[in-house]
């Protein structure tokens, strides 16, 4: 029986989902292990699961200013010195991995854990994100791996990426972790109380990173005054906006896919799971990344514009005409294009994927 490690960043929900979507789908003779620093992420999945719980590091501070002031090694990102819970984390790490044995390890995502399972001789699959990664650290993880695993279409894929990693690179298709069936934009509208003629304009607020500014907004329903502006999630006031009755608030709410469908254009930011759940219904797509980590999602934005997937801001418009403008452009982009960096697939693939490769690492000479 093949035996495939989880490691699952905390931040946010997007890694838990995108690896609980894919654990369902192995295969019932593979044994599923996930470690991560929020075992909640993992409550009330249906399969028979270990989790492990980590320590959280993020933020804990190093011990002393000597210690603290060492600067970071070119081929590392995050490793300061005299940081207990670090120490702990990559023990508990290494512990697990030499007492489970796994056949294969998949890390979503950590380019440090990539070379730990390295060096404790561990095969792993590091998955593959959009930014500017052609540093020294994300290199080497890349190099370390015995594969990458890319939870998007290879046309969304950078042209940087090297031609020697996309070779150990598989692509699922556009893997959404959101299952909730798709109702006909004049159901979807019915469902939610909302008009059936007027413009709908829905803007999905991020949660994380820099967040969703709210006085952008308020310039775009005074550009728009005869459509309507809903927006899901959180957003972030100055104190000096003026609110206007056609830029409506709904906070979090439980699912985004009625939204999505009742929507004439959608204005969200380049988060993965959102970018596949927008193409799973096919909108007009104004993207406005957000800052990440590496660019992460600059560099997605860059490549959903250059296919015709969406328009892509790299700014929030400042002046009434500039939003007629943006609004206007997101209506000509091919929703077609679109659609095809969806795959209903992806997660089966994926989880089809990492059971053949775990399988073939370990396959006997000869064996078939």
């Amino acid at each position: 029986m093949s035996h495939i490690l989880f490691f699952v960043h905390h931040q946010g929900r997007g890694h838990a989902q995108r690896t609980l979507a894919i654990a369902h789908e192995l295969p019932a003779n593979v044994r599923i292990t996930a470690m991560t620093a929020r075992p909640s992420l993992f409550d009330g999945f249906s399969r028979d699961l270990e989790v492990i719980e980590l320590p959280d590091m993020i933020g804990a501070p190093s011990r002393t200013p000597a210690l603290y002031d060492h600067p970071t090694p070119s081929v590392m990102h995050c490793v300061p010195l005299g940081v207990a819970e670090q120490r702990r984390t990559m023990a508990r790490i290494a512990e697990t991995l030499d007492r489970v044995d796994p056949s294969l390890f998949v890390i979503d995502v950590s380019a440090e854990i990539a070379l730990l399972a390295r060096i404790l001789s561990v095969p792993a699959v590091k998955i593959r994100m959009h930014g500017d990664r052609l540093d020294p650290g994300h290199l080497a993880a890349y190099e370390a791996c015995a594969g990458m695993f890319a939870p998007f279409d290879e046309e969304l894929e950078q042209p940087d990426y090297p031609d020697w990693a996309r070779a150990k690179t598989f692509y699922s298709g556009g893997l959404c972790t959101t299952e909730t069936p798709v109702a006909e934009r004049a159901a979807a509208r019915a469902a939610l109380g909302l008009p059936a003629e007027k413009q709908l304009v829905v803007v999905v607020a991020g949660g994380g990173g820099s967040g969703t500014p709210y006085a952008p907004l308020t310039m775009a329903a005074r550009a728009a005054p005869r459509s309507e502006f809903h927006v899901l999630g959180p957003v972030h006031r100055e104190g000096h906006e003026t609110d206007f009755a056609n830029l409506m608030l709904h906070g979090w709410v439980d699912g985004i896919t009625d939204w999505l469908a009742a929507a004439d254009i959608v204005i969200a930011n380049a988060g993965d799971n959102l970018v596949h759940e927008i193409a799973r219904i096919g909108r007009p797509f104004l993207c406005v990344p957000e800052w990440r980590y590496f660019d992460e999602q600059v560099q997605k934005a860059e490549q959903l514009g250059r296919l015709g997937a969406a328009h892509v801001l790299n700014r929030w418009p400042g002046s009434l005409t500039a939003w007629q403008e943006e609004l206007a452009a997101a209506k000509t982009i091919d929703l077609e294009r679109q659609r095809t960096l969806f795959d209903p697939d992806a997660a089966t693939k994926a989880a089809n994927w990492l059971a053949d490769t775990a399988r073939d690492l370990w396959a006997a000479p000869g064996s078939s």
